[in-house]
């Protein structure tokens, strides 16, 4: 049996019958923030004296800092400024949790808040309709941090059985999957899929099509819910690229981009006029499509296990070896997307949709 929390024993009929107390006029919003790692999310709860009708209505708010990684004690009071609202799919309406960003005591943003300069760049290229769809990978894990379902002491059967598999030897945690599905839906997040992967315990959703800033928002909200619902269930969920050495799959984010030139027909050569471009930024694109300056997917992009190398970039049609894949429909329609497979689980949205549109679109921007 996977090691799991105590908190999840705990009674959840007792629970519920405080959670199905009445509330008045009065609206739970949960607060949201990305803490000062660049992986981690915090989140913390206040009384609003009613249901907020839109991100406006949900005033700002503080927290300590120098217990988030974000500042010191000395000067430790860093703003949340809401920025995106979402059902709270825990406590139900008229609840709300509510994505923010970090400002530090001077209103500058803080060093992990990567938001504020992807929305400056989004606005600027709002014309181009920049549209974004991301595969999110994860392994859910023990408390001992051993993947769940996994023999304690070996390993199960080899790759081969388990992406979009079914069956108890096959599909290990799908009741969190499902669950977080549904949270997501019931949120509102833009969540369009979901399916086992290629290693046990290892699934990936996709959250998109989202349009410029929206992409990261809902992305940062569904990872929330994940931990949220893992934490009932009494699992962890890693988005460690590489969570189990060996000849097994590592974990990605790729990353699927179009604009309306794209869309449109004749697509295929702007397609192809961003792929240029990302070619010759690639070594930039890697350092920072992992919080680690590219530490991270030094494990994972080996060239195996449906990866392209680290050190070299490449493009093709249906290929899920290269940096970048053209799917097989978009060759032949001429016109669609890329898919952009070098991002890292544990990638910044923000970052990735920032550098992304940098790279491809900026240098036609200061052209015109």
């Amino acid at each position: 049996m996977a090691s799991v929390s105590s908190s999840s024993r705990l009674s959840k009929v007792v629970r519920q019958q405080y959670m199905s107390l009445p509330q008045g006029q009065k609206c739970q919003v949960t607060y949201i923030w990305v803490d000062g790692t660049g992986e981690g999310l915090r989140n913390k709860t206040r009384t609003l004296d009613a249901e907020p009708a839109g991100i406006e209505d949900i005033p700002e708010w503080n927290f300590d800092g120098s217990s988030t990684y974000q500042s010191e004690g000395s000067n430790s009071d860093m703003y949340l400024v809401p920025v995106s609202m979402f059902r709270d799919p825990f406590t139900l309406d008229p609840n709300k949790l509510v994505l923010c960003e970090v400002l530090k005591y001077n209103r500058l943003p803080a060093e992990t808040n990567h938001r504020h300069r992807c929305n400056e760049l989004m606005k600027k290229l709002a014309e181009y309709s920049l549209w974004f769809g991301m595969e999110q990978e994860y392994t859910l894990l023990g408390l001992d941090g051993h993947p769940f379902s996994w023999p304690t002491n070996g390993f199960p059967a080899p790759q081969g059985p388990y992406y979009c598999g079914v069956g108890a030897n096959c599909a290990y945690g799908r009741d969190i999957v499902e669950c977080h599905y549904k949270a997501c839906l019931y949120a509102g997040v833009k969540i369009s899929g979901t399916n086992a992967e290629v290693m046990p315990s290892q699934w990936e959703y996709q959250v998109g099509p989202c349009e410029g800033i929206h992409m990261g928002d809902h992305l940062w909200v569904s990872r929330f819910l994940l931990h949220r619902v893992c934490e009932d269930f009494g699992v962890l969920a890693t988005l460690d690229p590489k969570p189990v050495n060996g000849n097994w799959n590592g974990a990605g984010c790729h990353t699927n981009v179009s604009t309306k030139q794209m869309r449109e027909e004749g697509g295929l050569q702007h397609i192809e006029a961003a792929i240029e471009k990302l070619g010759k930024n690639h070594k930039k694109h890697i350092s920072i499509y992992d919080p680690h300056n590219g530490q991270d997917n030094m494990r994972r992009l080996t060239g195996l296990h449906e990866t392209s190398s680290i050190h070299d970039f490449s493009a093709g049609v249906a290929n899920r070896g290269a940096s970048i894949r053209i799917p097989r429909q978009v060759g032949k329609d001429g016109k669609g997307y890329f898919e952009d497979r070098r991002p890292a689980a544990n990638c910044d949205p923000y970052m990735v949709t920032w550098i992304i549109a940098e790279t491809c679109l900026m240098e036609s921007e200061e052209s015109s």
